[in-house]
């Protein structure tokens, strides 16, 4: 089985996404954009984007089946949980951002899993869930290369207050220490989305 993220940039697109229909498609999950007033993180082309279809299926060979009928970039992906989701109607903190050239595969990697990932924990400490996807393949022609896609989980309430949403200054300073080290400021791309029952 495997699992293709499908960003969405047409608001349209974004609501026939719980419809899909593709053969071997085994689950969709589709979010929509939650544009919320005041809403903190929202960065690059956060803003623009509609909506999300994370999709597991059989096969990556029907990939054009699923553009055809929701239109967007459509990526193949390798998805790790570093924290499982907790039950719960949580919103989606969206993330996606591209290797760095300066970077090697493995420097990108251990920057990414080996030291953000156990860290981001104290700068979220109300976190209820962390879904980790790599790029392995980037499907649709003319689509930005990203190499990392992640979702967070939060209570709406939580991420609308920055004393909530994020966890100490000490934290706070040592993401920013540690962002080179597996991205640049100017090239991430973040926004709320709300997951629609599929």
């Amino acid at each position: 089985m495997e699992k293709i993220d499908l960003l969405i940039w047409e608001d349209a697109a974004a609501e026939a996404a719980a419809t899909l229909r593709v053969p071997g498609l085994r689950a969709v999950q589709a979010s929509v954009a939650a544009d919320l007033p005041g809403a903190p993180l929202l960065m690059g082309k956060g803003p623009a984007l509609r909506g999300l279809a994370e999709i597991w299926v059989d096969s990556v060979d029907v990939w054009p089946e699923i553009v055809e009928q929701v239109p967007g970039d459509a990526y193949l992906v390798t998805e790790s949980v570093p924290q499982a989701v907790a039950p719960g109607d949580w919103l989606t903190h969206f993330t996606w951002f591209p290797k760095p050239d300066r970077l090697s595969e493995e420097e990108f990697f251990h920057g990414w899993h080996a030291v953000h990932t156990p860290s981001s924990a104290g700068l979220h400490p109300l976190r209820q869930g962390y879904v980790r996807d790599a790029v392995a393949r980037t499907l649709t022609a003319g689509s930005a290369p990203i190499r990392a896609i992640v979702s967070e989980f939060f209570d709406e309430a939580v991420y609308l207050d920055p004393s909530r949403l994020f966890g100490s200054r000490e934290a706070l300073d040592l993401t920013v220490e540690e962002l080179p080290l597996y991205a640049d400021q100017a090239d991430l791309s973040s926004c709320p989305l709300r997951r629609v029952s599929t």
